[in-house]
């Protein structure tokens, strides 16, 4: 489509009649909003038939055994970013789920990248792009009870009820995640949209029958270590695709996803003081005992941490897809999906003679190619990943360092380990050397965690319930909750 084409609404879902954005959530409604949802009676009741769903799921699916427990849990109470939470204790079936999305000017708000640059943001989904865009939003929807389902679990092996309350506010705001796609495909897409929300909470995470979309939410993640990697690595890829939707022409979907990422902070910032945490304890021990046989002690060693980053570092590498995408391309020039903060990169946003270097595997070696820029738009987003992960990285060793300890953890090449795009077909080490079946088949062991290793941190895994205290593999956080002391019961067992 050429720029300046004009685009047909007339297949759109009639819901024009949507009211403007309010600052302030209503929570006298059974479904929380401030989109004024009681204006749109059809779509309300639809919303309000699929809620018993959703709690069937959430209590089959959800955390395990503490539904009837009180959490002292964040509830957003407003979409302006000063003061839009407030915390009290509440047992998680009655958490207000709600669709909430973030304010904007939409008079004046304009397309800033792709065919439609500069032409008025839309409110509703062309028909031209109704697939493509259900597409997207039942991909990143799918994710958010993925990590639930992932999670559910973990409570009854948790360091300290510090740490289960911070898994529970993350399981509770990824379903709330989920509202806020359903909301869109049930106010946009009609009866695709209705099937496509019943879809979501029929698939399952690691279902050989009926997986989630995306890999990396069919893994396990069957302790608080792999926890804590999945919600630096893998919560961290999910900011910077909330990111590259929240610049989309289609307005309710940037708006939707302006919002998460507001939510989605606290979970990268569980991830990383977590693992933070878990070196502060090893290098104590190091220092205590003066050994590096932490296990011994019952720590967990640096060399075990870094084969873990290795391992969720690289499967959350494969979220952004392949090198070279001609579906990322036609999202951009479509106006559906941008780059991350698009608006402050300086180039035209169209990208059609733009080149962008990338590492490609060319005679079986792996050297920088310059490329089509639009083809690149997935790797574009992932070296800004991997550039975000390394300054977590540097945080971590700066822990290492003030023990004076001789260790640095590092991220892996950016072709170790991957199951998708072109380093799928080789074999490479952390350093990024390429090496033959046999090699990797010896060293792997060295790199990924073994059973040996998931059989040791699982035997650490108990769970520690008296407010303030903390299991012995990880060190207590430097602050509490909302400014509550340690000893606060963030969990009322």
């Amino acid at each position: 489509m050429a720029p300046g084409s004009v685009l047909n609404f007339t297949n759109a879902a009639p819901s024009g009649k949507r009211a403007e954005i309010m600052a302030n959530v209503d929570y006298s409604a059974l479904i929380p909003n401030n989109v004024d949802l009681a204006s749109d009676r059809r779509l309300q009741r639809a919303l309000e038939a699929w809620h018993p769903k959703f709690m069937d799921w959430w209590c089959n699916y959800g955390p395990d055994q503490y539904q009837d427990k009180e959490v002292y849990l964040r509830t957003a109470v407003s979409v302006d970013k000063d003061g839009w939470a407030q915390f009290g204790h509440v047992k998680m079936p009655e958490y207000r789920w709600g669709i909430f999305l973030a304010e904007g000017n939409e008079d004046g708000k304009r397309i800033n990248f792709g065919d439609h640059k500069g032409q008025a943001v839309w409110q509703e989904v062309p028909g031209e792009y109704r697939g493509p865009l259900r597409r997207l939003i039942v991909t990143q929807g799918d994710t958010e009870p993925a990590s639930v389902e992932q999670q559910r679990v973990l409570a009854a092996t948790a360091p300290s009820l510090y740490d289960m309350r911070n898994l529970f506010q993350v399981n509770v705001e990824e379903a709330r995640h989920l509202w806020a796609m359903v909301y869109l495909l049930m106010a946009h897409f009609g009866r695709d949209g209705r099937e496509e929300a019943e879809e979501l909470l029929e698939r399952r995470s690691g279902d050989p029958d009926k997986p989630r979309i995306l890999g990396a939410f069919n893994e396990r993640t069957p302790d608080w270590l792999s926890f804590f990697m999945f919600t630096y690595f893998t919560d961290r890829d999910g900011k910077y695709q909330l990111a590259s939707l929240a610049e989309s022409a289609f307005d309710p979907l940037a708006r939707t996803c302006q919002f998460m990422l507001t939510e989605e902070a606290h979970h990268m910032y569980v991830g990383e003081t977590g693992v933070a945490r878990i070196i502060q304890r090893a290098c104590e021990i190091m220092r205590q005992h003066k050994t590096d046989d932490v296990r011994r002690f019952g720590g967990i060693d640096l060399p075990t941490l870094q084969k873990y980053v290795n391992f969720h570092f690289s499967v959350s590498e494969d979220l952004f897809g392949a090198e070279r995408s001609t579906n990322a391309a036609n999202y951009f020039t479509q106006g559906l999906k941008g780059r991350y903060m698009e608006s402050h990169i300086k180039d035209d946003h169209l990208l059609k003679d733009a080149s962008y270097s990338v590492t490609e595997l060319v005679d079986g070696k792996l050297r920088q190619e310059d490329v089509s820029a639009l083809t690149a738009i997935n790797e574009r987003l992932r070296d800004d990943y991997i550039t975000d992960c390394q300054r977590g990285v540097v945080r971590w060793n700066k822990v290492i360092k003030e023990f004076g300890i001789d260790f640095e953890i590092t991220l892996p090449h950016r072709a170790f380990h991957r199951r998708i795009g072109m380093f799928s077909s080789v074999h490479a080490s952390p350093s990024g050397e390429l090496v033959d079946a046999a090699t990797w088949a010896s060293r792997q062991g060295q790199w990924l965690p073994d059973a040996n290793d998931h059989a040791y941190v699982q035997s650490l895994m108990c769970q520690v319930k008296e407010p303030g205290e903390f299991a012995g593999w990880i060190a207590p956080p430097r602050i509490g909750i909302n400014n509550q002391p340690r000893e606060f019961p963030y969990v009322r067992m």
